[in-house]
């Protein structure tokens, strides 16, 4: 029996296809879920960012207040534009250091736990492995 190209391709093609699959089947990695909300309000860490975010706030919006009666309105106004940008910044930089202790906990808790994936709760119908107790305690 004589094999044309087609056939070769064909063979090739369904073998790749077998061992694809075969390799996706056997690798049966767990999934973790995470209640990103509840971290938000639960954790310490997270407790104590937003406390120094709104202390940060209350202090730029005082000084304001102070200097409000001495200067001009138009002054005024960059002053308050100024300190909204510093509030911003503050905020902003305060945010990627609650997302670097997330991700360094949900590295810590993965490898823990032998999980391949971990997805956040909102987007998970059924099935995972909750670990937001885990993720909020190691984020003390």
């Amino acid at each position: 029996m004589k094999l044309t190209k087609k056939h070769v391709l064909l063979l090739m093609v369904t073998f790749i296809a077998v061992i694809f699959i075969s390799g996706c089947s056997s690798s049966n990695q767990n999934v973790g879920v995470l209640d990103v909300n509840k971290v938000m309000t639960e954790s310490p860490k997270v407790k104590q960012f937003q406390d120094q975010l709104n202390t940060k706030g209350k202090e730029l919006s005082d000084n304001l207040e102070k200097e409000k009666a001495g200067i001009s309105a138009e002054e005024f106004q960059k002053r308050q534009e100024a300190a909204y940008g510093e509030f911003l910044k503050t905020k902003q930089d305060m945010e990627g250091q609650i997302d670097a202790s997330i991700k360094q906990v949900l590295d810590q808790v993965a490898q823990e736990k032998k999980l391949g994936v971990i997805l956040y709760k909102n987007g998970v119908a059924q099935g995972g492995t909750d670990i937001t107790e885990e993720v909020i305690k190691k984020l003390q």
